[in-house]
């Protein structure tokens, strides 16, 4: 995964969710594009409710996911 790629995640508009899948296992959900911060070499996530940040390279991303942003999809009117 490059930083090109995820900072096309970041600037989408609107913004999609999405959720970081780490080699180790570990997964990092992403709410808020303000909150990463990408490095030449790693990707950096605070997390407002913790005041806590995560640190991890981009050779260590295995998959991004895209997650559910919260609102009711729109449905078009039926035809009768």
């Amino acid at each position: 995964m490059s930083a090109n790629e995820i900072k096309e995640l970041l600037n989408s508009d609107p913004f999609q969710p999405f959720r970081f899948h780490l080699t180790s296992g570990s997964t990092f959900d992403v709410h808020d594009p303000n909150c990463v911060a990408l490095g030449a070499r790693r990707v950096v996530i605070a997390f407002s409710d913790t005041d806590g940040q995560a640190f991890f390279p981009y050779l260590h991303i295995c998959a991004i996911e895209t997650l559910h942003n919260g609102k009711k999809p729109t449905r078009g009117k039926r035809r009768k």
